[in-house]
């Protein structure tokens, strides 16, 4: 009896190993990919996505660092990258809409999406205005509802303090601080925000890296067709039709209509699950009525709430490891500061 139990259960194994390996290739099939390893991957997404970047370097992504978390860069001297993108709550900001410069909310009532892994969506922003990382990290800077910063204003800032002078220097040679290099630096920073999951090891040949109940949500995932526009290393981050099928529900919230062709960047689905509120205009809180109303307007079709929860077990699986920030110290202001505007 023993033996027959022995076998059973041996039996069991290799099916569900089989349906493991037949769903790791029908995702591979979809176009999902695991998340690079390391920098010269990274490289190899931009180069297939045409997307152009300057070399990366430690200490770029060093100094960025710093200029992310450095509020001076704002007219308030309140407001830094992370304060939209924090990097502790899944690098967004929790809220609907943004709010920026004078406690602005972002006019067009659009919610801010995650920094993570970032670099590698083929557009950036809501409307796919930015191809790099680069240029999407001056809109910020420069936009009166944000940071509300001049370029001239923000190099005469970190040009009055003498420790980033030096760095800059150091990094770009005679050029030293300008606005272009500040970008730069700061979307090389950006470059080292990849979260890597148990989904990637999944991808990668663990059978076992997901759990029945896992496994089974992505292929309802993929048996719904949400892979059509979540797909690639990024399971989003590229530009698509909206509202293919139905109306969104909360269109009216705010004056968002996508591109000049209606096109909308696709949000990553990665740490999802950290990310809410979510949409352009984060009218919905809930991940289970996302992922229903993704249904209704992009696919024409009616998700249940059992097929809804087992998708949202798989998106649970998105959660990936965050790499370890510590907070820099900042160089002290000068004289030379300009000083801040409320």
């Amino acid at each position: 009896m023993k033996l027959l139990s022995t076998l059973s259960s041996a039996l069991v194994a290799s099916v569900i190993c089989a349906n493991a390996a037949d769903l790791i290739q029908e995702a591979k099939d979809y176009g999902l990919a695991p998340l690079p390893k390391d920098q010269k991957g990274i490289d190899l997404i931009l180069k297939e996505n045409q997307i152009k970047a300057s070399k990366f370097s430690e200490q770029k992504a060093e100094l960025g660092k710093k200029l992310y978390f450095e509020p001076r860069l704002s007219k308030s001297g309140l407001i830094s990258c992370n304060t939209c993108h924090n990097l502790g709550l899944g690098g967004a900001d929790g809220i609907s809409a943004a709010v920026g410069h004078k406690w602005t909310a972002n006019p067009h009532h659009l919610n801010s999406p995650t920094v993570y892994n970032s670099v590698l969506n083929s557009a950036q922003f809501w409307d796919g205005r930015a191809g790099t990382l680069a240029d999407q990290a001056k809109g910020p800077i420069e936009a009166e509802p944000e940071m509300a910063t001049p370029a001239k204003l923000a190099v005469e800032k970190i040009s009055s303090l003498p420790e980033y002078v030096q760095e800059f220097q150091k990094i770009y040679g005679k050029e030293g601080v300008t606005f272009d290099n500040i970008a730069d630096a700061i979307a090389n920073f950006e470059r080292t925000l990849i979260t890597p999951s148990k989904f990637d090891k999944f991808l990668e040949g663990d059978k076992n890296a997901l759990t029945k109940e896992e496994q089974a949500g992505l292929k309802t995932f993929l048996d719904k067709g949400c892979a059509t526009c979540h797909n690639g290393v990024n399971l989003g981050g590229t530009m698509q039709a909206f509202e293919v099928a139905n109306k969104y529900k909360f269109a009216n919230l705010g004056d968002f209509k996508g591109d000049a062709n209606g096109m909308v960047k696709t949000p990553t689905l990665r740490n999802v699950a950290e990310t809410a509120p979510y949409f352009h205009n984060g009218a919905i809180w809930s991940l289970t009525e996302a992922i229903k109303e993704m249904g209704s307007i992009q696919l024409g079709i009616e998700i249940s709430d059992t097929e809804a929860k087992s998708i949202e077990k798989f998106l649970h699986t998105l959660t990936g490891e965050k790499p370890v920030i510590t907070y820099p110290q900042l160089p002290v202001s000068t004289e030379k500061t300009p000083k801040p505007e409320l």
